[in-house]
């Protein structure tokens, strides 16, 4: 991606899917005003997937977009990015976990994002010409994957069967892999990462990582689209419910073996990160060093479960 030295920066926040993204949407748009005053403007789902980007990805998460539809969204892309730049904007934070690909699509290829590179070669093209970072956002595998499934619960997908769990667990795709391969796709933009074991739950510090400078602390704590718990499960299940374990807290698909391994995954990745992420990804500094460790916000945090505007369409609901 060629750097022409253009006043407006773009943070592109691509994802990942249940890591928050509903919370921090919300947040951000929410205080919309604020950041405005400050020069920062957003685009998030409300404005991406309402036909900014119509053509531009693959609706399916597969299958390439007619050259047509993805001539006209370029142009569309650029028409928006110079009114923003001629009407003063500084920072456009473009936030849609859609842009990695779909839930769908990773339940079904049993895989993180598979052909991810070229999607996001063709958001290369649409943003050239701006200083531009990328932010991925990423979640301890055994947790993604159980509220994965969780999410695929409570859109009638059914109960995983064992090989399913398994495929899942001895998948060789990390979340290195997705990193490297965000990297070889846009090779000239700095990529940022946050855990969400430490950001998660709090959209003023994941804001103030990407984009530094005072952050809104308004709306900070609403929590929104929460993964669901065992009694909610079992209410969509119905019969099927039986065969979740009893209690009310979380759902842990996973067999314990197959949980360590997916943790030793991640604890891989991390001090892969650590250490520098092979001068291709760096990892986000907490500003406020207050990690939340493993646990998200208690639920009298919880303002209330709502549909994530990237949950409403299958192909790229998380």
């Amino acid at each position: 991606m060629t750097r022409t030295g253009k006043a407006m920066d773009i943070i592109l926040h691509i994802g990942a899917h249940l890591c928050a993204t509903t919370t921090f949407h919300d947040y951000l748009h929410r205080n919309r005003a604020r950041l405005e005053a400050t020069g920062c403007t957003v685009w998030g789902p409300r404005r991406t997937r309402h036909g900014l980007f119509a053509g531009l990805l693959p609706e399916d998460g597969l299958s390439a977009p007619r050259p047509e539809a993805a001539r006209r969204a370029l142009g569309r892309i650029r028409l928006n990015l110079a009114r923003s730049a001629e009407a003063g904007v500084r920072r456009l934070i473009v936030s849609d976990p859609g842009m990695m690909g779909s839930l769908r699509a990773n339940l079904r290829l049993g895989g993180l994002y598979c052909g991810l590179g070229e999607r996001l070669a063709r958001l290369g093209q649409a943003f050239e010409g701006y200083p531009t970072k990328v932010v991925v956002t990423l979640r301890a595998p055994d947790s993604y994957w159980a509220a994965a499934l969780a999410w695929g619960i409570v859109r009638g997908h059914g109960m995983p069967g064992a090989a399913m769990l398994t495929r899942l667990s001895e998948t060789g795709r990390s979340w290195r892999d997705v990193l490297e391969e965000v990297a070889c796709a846009l090779p000239d933009v700095p990529l940022q990462v946050l855990p969400f074991e430490t950001f998660g739950g709090r959209p003023e510090a994941q804001l103030a990582a990407i984009a530094p400078g005072p952050a809104p602390v308004q709306y900070a704590r609403d929590w929104l689209n929460a993964t669901p718990r065992l009694p909610e499960l079992r209410a969509w299940l119905g019969r099927q419910g039986a065969a979740l374990p009893t209690g009310t807290g979380r759902w842990q698909p996973f067999s314990p073996a197959q949980g360590a391994a997916l943790r030793e995954s991640y604890s891989d990745d991390m001090m892969w990160l650590a250490g520098g992420g092979g001068g291709c990804a760096r990892l986000a500094v907490d500003p406020n060093k207050i990690p939340v460790g493993q646990t998200p916000p208690q639920p009298d945090l919880i303002r209330g479960r709502r549909d994530e505007q990237e949950d409403r369409r299958l192909a790229g609901a998380g």
